[in-house]
């Protein structure tokens, strides 16, 4: 049987971050995909513009992870300037939009993806694709589909979540690691749209349009950004960054603020109770757009009053999130617990994880890159040192 010192299970930007940290410690890798080549989600991550980390306050930064005590540190063992300076190596150069999320000049994956594997090569770090991981058994031998058993003396399991899951990270593995008594909590979406039961006079008006400059609720947080109607409910950036607090509702909903910069007395003022609908001289004076006019249509008003506080606290019930493939990552994963500070399992010693298959949330702006190659970092460093 084959030896191997580090063993990495999966291709993705954890799994080749850790691979590139082992490799530049002096240790012979070698990576194990699934699927035909590497680098499928971080291909998909670039085709809307790779945003590869965001440049806010580092404190700030830290608060937008959800689950473990590890982030502050983990975070600072490879902070976005780090991940810059990383890009920078590789010849790719970055910017930082006036959103704070940080890209590289070409807003595209493919050339990062390219110079990352000229560098891999050059580590000697040995990539075998179609190598469809089945089981860990005692002695650290992993076995494949169609494909020989191999011995390790550290792995990193680098598999993903279950979203995307035609680029392979498909939350397949949970079944297997729960049959080797590792704690996981179940794999949820995360970064998702939301069904509601919209009326057919609202998907007329509105299906497809955005609804900007409005602040939404739910669960006691609040976030300024926008919406978009969809034929089967919401997306957009506040309600993916709501996920965690819609998750834990009994009843999801959220409550939207359709103009955050008046007070209801400010909105019954600037009416001027001439003649005419109430609902239309609103809309026209308070400049409503079409979705937000839609939706509000929905109920009948007396007076300015009740449609002033409706427009501040529109209250929209969920149904459900959208299935976790479509989603733009995924919560849960292997609980914390099950981990020490080097990310490697309590109680399989030499078993590193990283990425997305542990239990952890955060939104999208450049968080979720920026967690793959902080845990990659970690877990790559530690097998390297668990094999010295």
């Amino acid at each position: 049987m084959e030896q191997i010192e580090v063993a990495i299970i999966g291709g993705g930007p954890a799994g080749l971050r850790a691979a590139e940290v082992a490799a530049s410690a002096g240790r012979k890798v070698v990576v194990f995909d699934g699927k035909p080549s590497v680098g499928r989600k971080f291909l998909v991550a670039g085709k809307g513009g790779l945003n590869l980390t965001h440049g806010e306050n580092f404190d700030q930064f830290t608060t937008r992870y959800c689950g473990g005590a590890l982030w502050e540190e983990l975070l600072r063992d490879f902070d976005p300037q780090a991940l810059r300076e990383w890009a920078h190596s590789l010849g790719q150069e970055t910017f930082q939009a006036s959103s704070g999320r940080i890209y590289p000049r070409s807003l595209k994956g493919a050339p990062l993806l390219r110079a990352w594997l000229g560098r891999l090569k050059e580590l000697g770090v040995d990539i075998r694709p179609r190598h469809l991981w089945c089981s860990l058994e005692r002695g650290m031998i992993l076995n494949f589909q169609d494909q020989p058993s191999v011995q390790a003396k550290a792995i990193v399991f680098a598999m993903g979540g279950a979203s995307w899951p035609k680029t392979g990270s498909d939350g397949a593995w949970v079944e297997s690691f729960s049959k080797m008594n590792i704690g996981c909590t179940d794999l949820a979406a995360s970064n998702c749209g939301w069904e509601c039961d919209w009326t057919p006079e609202i998907l007329t008006a509105a299906e497809g349009l955005p609804i900007k400059n409005i602040c939404v609720s739910a669960g006691g947080k609040s976030l300024s950004g926008e919406l978009l109607v969809t034929r089967y409910g919401l997306e957009g950036g506040t309600i993916y960054a709501l996920g965690q607090q819609l998750r834990a509702m009994s009843r999801p909903a959220i409550n939207i603020d359709f103009k955050p910069t008046f007070s209801v007395e400010q909105l019954v003022a600037k009416l001027d109770y001439g003649k005419g609908n109430l609902f239309r001289r609103a809309s026209k004076l308070w400049k409503l757009s079409e979705p937000a006019a839609a939706i509000l249509s929905r109920k009948s008003y007396r007076n300015g009053v009740e449609l002033a506080m409706e427009t501040k606290h529109c209250e929209i019930p969920l149904n459900c999130p959208r299935p976790i493939a479509e989603a733009i990552s995924s919560a849960g994963g292997v609980r914390w617990d099950e981990l020490d500070e080097k990310l490697m399992l309590v109680g399989i010693p030499g078993v590193f994880l990283c990425g997305e298959m542990i239990d952890w949330d955060a939104p999208t702006g450049g968080y979720l890159l920026q967690a793959a190659f902080a845990t990659g970092t970690r877990a790559g460093r530690e097998a390297a040192a668990y094999v010295a």
